[in-house]
């Protein structure tokens, strides 16, 4: 297995090639990324000869997108591998890891929902729930787009994480709690609803794990590159 940790490169000049690059990402984005994620085009399905994977750590405040009009910071600043596209979505305002890929096949089958792939996130929530306000989010609440599948959830210790930049903004008077939640769906803003909908707003978010693949020792802004030539997902 290929391995490849790359930190965040630097700023090179636009070229022809590059921004023809750009344009390509952005035209696959608006026709795949803004449908669900299972309405992927018959061209993205298509297999690639040399198939990668790329394991991410997404900071706070980037979006998961190759392009932006208003100047905010993308995936273009981080990760210069040309023709991979992002397998899903994370939140500008959430960390961790969002994985890419260069193969169509590939993509729809880390994104497709009748997989049902568990994701594992690490969300630090303003307050300390009670395990029967948390057995409500394992037995599924009724949210605006409908109930939510059941989920596993836990009270964990402070994890090892880096610091966040901006930090989060914490009211001396109200505890903090970490929380370890494996949700298989992928509603928009899922995780923040589901804590908001007992009484405990997810103060941050941190994605850890997408089914066998995670974060480890991923700092933020480096990512991983993975041969998937003649290897299952």
């Amino acid at each position: 297995m290929s391995h490849t940790i790359k930190q965040k490169p630097q700023p090179k000049k636009a070229t022809t090639a590059s921004k023809r690059g750009d344009q390509k990402r952005s035209a696959w984005f608006n026709k795949n990324q803004a449908k669900p994620s299972h309405a992927v085009s018959s061209k993205s399905k298509e297999k690639t000869a040399n198939p990668v994977i790329v394991l991410f750590n997404k900071p706070f405040d980037v979006l998961c997108q190759f392009t932006d009009e208003q100047g905010r910071q993308t995936l273009k600043d981080f990760i210069p591998i040309p023709e991979v596209y992002a397998a899903g979505r994370l939140d500008r305002d959430s960390e961790g890891l969002l994985l890419l890929t260069n193969d169509g096949k590939l993509q729809s089958a880390l994104t497709e929902p009748k997989k049902r792939t568990f994701k594992t996130y690490w969300a630090q929530v303003e307050g300390a729930p009670s395990e029967a306000q948390l057995d409500e989010l394992r037995h599924g609440v009724e949210l605006k787009d409908g109930l939510t599948l059941p989920a596993t959830i836990n009270i964990m210790p402070q994890p090892e994480v880096w610091d966040r930049v901006p930090p989060i903004r914490e009211r001396k008077a109200i505890p903090t709690t970490w929380l370890e939640i494996q949700i298989c769906e992928g509603r928009n803003r899922q995780v923040r609803r589901m804590t908001a909908h007992i009484g405990f707003p997810t103060l941050r978010l941190i994605r850890y794990k997408i089914g066998k693949w995670s974060l480890d020792d991923l700092k933020p802004a480096e990512y991983l590159t993975i041969d998937m030539k003649n290897k299952p997902i």
